[in-house]
């Protein structure tokens, strides 16, 4: 029989790569998560672990803290930045937004280890002020993932409604919120879920700047694999992965909302 190549074979590394490196180690998470350290055997005793543990559920807490804080202060420095950006009579050439991507370019803990130094050096060090130097290497470290999508949203937005709002008598602070805001919701949207998840589960930063005083959920995570203890850890991940599982449906309703509301105005 003669073999008849076909498109579809072509999926078969994707499928292979999707249950190798994807299914199987959320497998082994659930697996581990639910099971007895001892024993082996299904076990709810992790569960039972966390939450009897007040210092598991306020690490949890203060995580979604730091993350909320960091998202807002992305937002609220890298908005202006990426508008500015954006603006072709301003910036006529790539080169300013190829500055705020430079420093992705760098190794995170060689970042970090820099901020650190750069902290240390003007009296603001982890150890004397350990929460102002974790935000800080936090919002260093997730600005840019901020204002690229920001960025890529307003180069597609139509500054001839912005025009028109000024026209029929809007001013500068109704027209931003009426008709600016929601044209790079999208942006907003994707820049905040970019920077929120991963602040939570980041321990290197908070490790770092703070000289361990700060301690992140990933810190958790990151202290209970190395003691081996993968039952304990695999469910704390699996609390990760719910999160983001949230963060991935709040943001694909929010998206869906913004087109049926686009839809409908036209």
């Amino acid at each position: 029989m003669k073999f008849r190549f076909q498109r579809k074979y072509l999926s078969v590394p994707y499928v292979l790569f999707f249950l190798l490196f994807v299914l199987a180690p959320i497998f082994l998470i659930v697996y581990y998560a639910f099971t007895n350290k001892a024993t082996g055997s299904i076990s709810f005793d992790n569960v039972i672990k966390f939450f009897s543990d007040s210092t598991n559920v306020n690490v949890l807490i203060i995580s979604l803290c730091y993350g909320v804080i960091n998202t807002f202060l992305c937002l609220l420095i890298g908005y202006p930045i990426a508008y500015f950006l954006a603006d072709k009579k301003i910036n006529r050439s790539a080169v300013l937004v190829t500055l705020f991507i430079m420093p992705m370019w760098i190794n995170f803990v060689i970042r970090t280890g820099a901020t650190r130094d750069l902290l240390s050096w003007i009296g603001l060090s982890g150890g004397t002020y350990p929460e102002l130097a974790t935000i800080i290497g936090l919002v260093y470290n997730y600005l840019p993932f901020t204002i690229l999508p920001l960025y890529s949203t307003m180069l597609k937005m139509d500054r001839n409604q912005i025009e028109a709002g000024m026209d029929l008598g809007a001013g500068p602070v109704k027209n931003f919120f009426k008709v600016i805001i929601p044209m790079t919701m999208p942006g907003i949207v994707s820049g905040a879920t970019m920077v929120f998840m991963p602040t939570i589960s980041s321990y290197v930063i908070s490790d770092i700047l703070s000289e361990y005083n700060v301690v992140l959920f990933g810190s958790y995570i990151d202290l209970y694999f190395n003691q081996s203890d993968w039952n304990f850890g695999s469910f704390m991940a699996l609390i990760m992965l719910i999160l983001i599982l949230l963060s991935v449906f709040i943001t694909r309703k929010f998206s869906k909302d913004e087109e049926n509301g686009r839809t409908s105005i036209w």
